[in-house]
């Protein structure tokens, strides 16, 4: 059997109708750049994860950037972040002018691990962006108080956690502002690149449009120099119609991973993800850790099942960082699990007998 990794193909047919109307409706109108569906999707979107205000842009990867220009990123302003992560989370930190501070995991979760976040704060610390990796939400309420203690703005990273909440408050509502990913394997995921960032204060979201359009939020009239970082029309109306059936894929990915657990619990030499007490995860990937990753790699790829790792090498140990001199015993949990963890295919639209055989190829490694 063949397992891919995940399956947007099929997907897309079990709502072709409906994507390939709203793109005729989009062609129909000329509405490719911002116009009424970027309008409609945002209003959607942030009713959907419960935000006053919506941003969208041109990937997740900008809505971190223009969130720092947005908040008063100046050079030498020191931001903290996970050292697991993709780079995307800490490049932007050096694109808006700021230096990269990076704090280690906890040992379960692969977010930020708060205890050791306020050992990293100095006096030229301005802020926090802890990413919800994977699907599951960082310690929000300690990450917080952290932030208000020393009066540090928060950005929380949500490119992997649509719809994850923590204490049943929905992840993007307890920072300043709130980024998103709509690359197409997300879980919420366009056919193209797309981003939003998400805020509850009026005055910040207009920096942010702005900066976004050119400095701009009335075409020719711009007020500041931006950059050029729109969602296209095309990608928004595919957004809202997949909108509507986030929460079942959603539901159905959990599933999916409760069913790897029951298969997979006891396997010898197999650990699999915990969700700490209090958050939602909502399985953007399903990430395992074995002692001999390469090896059940290579035999479940062997097996025709499809695996990534995600991410080989954590941030601290990328070439892009040597300047800063950082040692693996710097951030134990991360360099730990940067040779262990192996995402399996885990998506909504997955069989049980895809399920069963991938639980039965991992067994048989573990045989």
């Amino acid at each position: 059997m063949k397992v891919p990794f995940a399956d947007l193909h099929l997907q897309y047919l079990s709502i072709k109708d409906e994507i390939d109307a709203a793109i005729a409706d989009v062609i129909k109108s000329s509405a490719f750049i911002r116009g009424p569906f970027v309008q409609k999707f945002e209003d959607e979107f942030a009713a959907a994860v419960g935000a006053p205000y919506c941003v969208s842009c041109a990937n997740g990867t900008d809505s971190l950037y223009i969130a720092m220009h947005a908040l008063g990123v100046k050079p030498g302003d020191e931001i903290i972040t996970t050292a697991h992560s993709w780079i995307s989370t800490s490049e932007t930190i050096t694109q808006a002018g700021g230096k990269v501070v990076f704090c280690d995991t906890d040992a379960t979760t692969f977010t930020i691990d708060p205890a050791k976040l306020e050992e990293k704060i100095t006096s030229r610390t301005v802020g926090i962006i802890p990413v919800h990796l994977y699907g599951q939400p960082a310690d929000m309420r300690a990450i917080m108080a952290i932030a208000r203690k020393h009066g540090l703005w928060v950005i929380e990273d949500c490119a992997q956690a649509h719809l994850a909440e923590v204490d049943g408050q929905m992840v993007g509502s307890f920072g300043d502002a709130a980024s998103y990913s709509f690359y197409p394997g997300k879980n919420l995921g366009a056919m193209g690149d797309a981003g939003a960032i998400t805020c509850k204060d009026r005055s910040l979201a207009d920096k942010m449009a702005m900066f976004a359009r050119h400095g701009g939020l009335i075409k020719g009239e711009h007020r500041i120099e931006g950059i050029n970082s729109r969602l296209d029309g095309l990608q928004a109306a595919i957004l809202s119609v997949k909108l509507p059936r986030l929460a079942e894929w959603t539901a159905k990915r959990q599933e999916v991973a409760a069913r790897y657990a029951a298969a997979l619990g006891n396997v010898g030499g197999l650990e699999l993800p915990e969700t700490a007490p209090g958050r939602t995860h909502v399985y953007h990937l399903f990430v395992v850790k074995h002692e001999r990753r390469d090896a059940l790699a290579a035999h479940l790829n062997e097996h025709g099942v499809q695996t990534v790792i995600n991410y080989p090498v954590a941030l601290p140990f990328l070439s892009a960082y040597e300047h800063l001199g950082l040692h693996a015993e710097d951030f134990p949990n991360a360099f730990h699990n940067q040779s262990r963890i192996l995402s399996i295919p885990i998506f909504p639209e997955m069989t049980e007998d895809q399920l069963a055989y991938v639980a039965d190829t991992v067994r048989g490694f573990a045989a």
